[in-house]
């Protein structure tokens, strides 16, 4: 088995492997790659998974190894909860991609301390031994040229914005008719590049843009695909310490004024309809919550969050697992969230059939889940933190697909909705866009 490898950051004398080599590894070997970085922290994470194809499994944060969880959004049969007869609900999802952490590395961006790579203990030996065998192929043979710079361009569809605000306005009529009171329709975008992009490149670009989101990028080779997000909303994290948290979010705004001067999170104006969409999804939480009659939880908010170039309502709800003896809460709620209705609707069923009906695109693995899952990052014991998987594109060679959703109830108005998505496309193709 291969020794934990030490990589010193601040060097710049030898060819010590970064992230990008890692992940370019991975990649000649066909073999799926995630890396992120948590909100408001430094450090970048790595893992590499040895299956070629990617088991499917049940999204159990308390049975899983050390990991990384990829949901589809159409993952509702597999997560719907069930009554049992002492009145606690059941899932058991079989559509979640893991990408096991066979390789493990973490990328201190703090002067003060080292990153490290290392193979984990359960990975097969001769399997590491090809990856480290190739990885330093590559570090030999590296070169020190420029990076190739590509352009990119987005595809306008004629047809897409009629069609969007045709939908958004069935949707507002069966909410006025009392089928539904939130649903969540969502859109595409497409992009060229003129050349296949470096979605590490692209990854560390969206960290240094948006600090307090959670960005990943999670390569899927038996899919051909690349997915790159950067999204603020959480769904299920459970610390070292038991602290469980889940957080409701909705409403959108510019989070600057027309003249492009910042604006100020505590004087932001919210409209009757966006507030009612907030609380939607808080209620929702909160009704989980009832479902297993847990009480003994702390709700702060909402408060106005920036989320890069948009705002929103936010509120936050945390309980301490060991205090209320449910070590399980972590597994059990992201069941019963998932799909929120910050990207689903409620009642969650009829509006996942609205959806359904009236989308022309498959979500695939937009508005899913995304995260690691028992990764000992600290010396205090494992760390589960997974996010609506919002804010992303699908990069299948030189061809990227932006999602973007807006939540609609019965106030909504089918052309502000539009331009609300065109706001959340903004998040990545500002980067897309940005060469430098």
């Amino acid at each position: 088995m291969q020794p934990d490898y030490s990589i010193n950051t601040l060097s710049t004398t030898d060819r010590r492997p970064k992230a990008t080599n890692l992940w370019e590894t991975a990649h000649s070997l066909g073999f799926p790659a995630a890396l992120w970085r948590l909100p408001n922290q430094l450090d970048k994470h790595l893992i590499v998974s040895f299956d070629e194809i990617l088991p499917r499994v049940s999204a159990d944060l308390d049975e899983l190894p050390a990991g990384f969880l990829v949901s589809p959004f159409d993952n509702l049969a597999g997560t719907a909860p069930t009554n049992t007869s002492d009145g606690i609900s059941t899932g058991n999802s079989d559509q979640t991609l893991f990408l096991r952490a066979d390789i493990q590395a973490a990328f201190s961006e703090s002067s003060k301390t080292q990153s490290k790579v290392h193979t984990n203990a359960t990975a097969d030996t001769a399997t590491a031994n090809t990856f480290w065998q190739t990885l330093s192929a590559h570090l030999a043979g590296q070169s020190a040229g420029k990076p190739i710079k590509t352009t990119a361009t987005p595809l306008h569809d004629l047809e897409a914005q009629a069609e969007y605000v045709r939908n958004v306005a069935l949707a507002v009529e069966a909410m006025q008719r009392g089928d539904f009171r939130k649903v969540v329709l969502s859109r595409t975008k497409r992009v060229v590049f003129s050349d296949a992009p470096n979605a590490v490149a692209l990854f560390d670009k969206l960290c240094a843009a948006y600090p307090t989101a959670f960005v990943s990028a999670v390569s899927i080779p038996e899919k051909g695909q690349i997915w790159i997000s950067a999204t603020p909303e959480r769904l299920v994290s459970v610390d070292a310490n038991g602290i469980f948290r889940t957080a409701s979010l909705a409403g959108t705004q510019s989070a600057f004024e027309p003249d492009g001067t910042p604006k100020r999170p505590p004087e932001a104006m919210w409209s009757q309809k966006e507030i009612e969409e907030q609380a939607l999804v808080s209620r929702y939480i909160i009704e989980c919550f009832k479902k297993i009659r847990l009480r003994e939880y702390l709700e702060e908010g909402p408060k106005t969050l920036i989320a890069g170039n948009l705002m929103h309502l936010s509120t936050c709800f945390t309980v301490d697992t060991q205090a209320v003896r449910y070590p399980q809460l972590g597994t059990v709620m992201l069941r019963l969230l998932h799909p929120t209705s910050a990207v689903c609707g409620m009642p969650r069923d009829v509006a996942f059939r609205f959806i359904e009906q009236h989308e022309t695109h498959q979500r695939e693995l937009y508005s899913g889940f995304v995260g690691p899952v028992n990764i000992n990052a600290n010396k205090e014991g494992p760390e589960s933190d997974l996010f609506v998987h919002i804010r992303c594109m699908k990069l299948e060679g030189n061809v990227a697909t932006l999602y973007a959703g807006a939540g609609l109830t019965e106030d909504s108005v089918p052309e502000r909705e539009w331009q609300e998505t065109e706001m959340k496309c903004q998040t990545l193709l500002n980067i897309m866009m940005n060469d430098k």
